[in-house]
């Protein structure tokens, strides 16, 4: 992963970011020795997005399942029909 000052993101912020759309590669921002951004694609971000709203879901749907808040798929259905209709 590239690393860049923030004072350097300043002066050359174009470059930066060509590199970075060119690249698809994570630039880690620091300020004063110390981590303090990370500078991604759209693309790249947007996917993590997805990804961890698909986690979050699986998560949920484990945590239920641990406490037993589960139905049957006849259930589901009746229950999603108020919403589908």
């Amino acid at each position: 992963m590239k690393t860049e000052l923030v004072t350097t993101l300043k002066l050359q912020a174009t470059k930066i970011l060509d590199e970075l759309h060119r690249e698809k590669e994570p630039v880690l921002i620091t300020e004063h020795g110390k981590p303090s951004a990370y500078l991604v694609d759209v693309d790249s971000f947007e996917s993590l997005l997805r990804r961890l709203k698909l986690l979050e879901g699986l998560a949920r749907g484990e945590k239920a399942i641990l406490e037993d808040r589960v139905v049957t798929h006849e259930e589901a259905q009746k229950k999603m029909s108020r919403w589908l209709k």
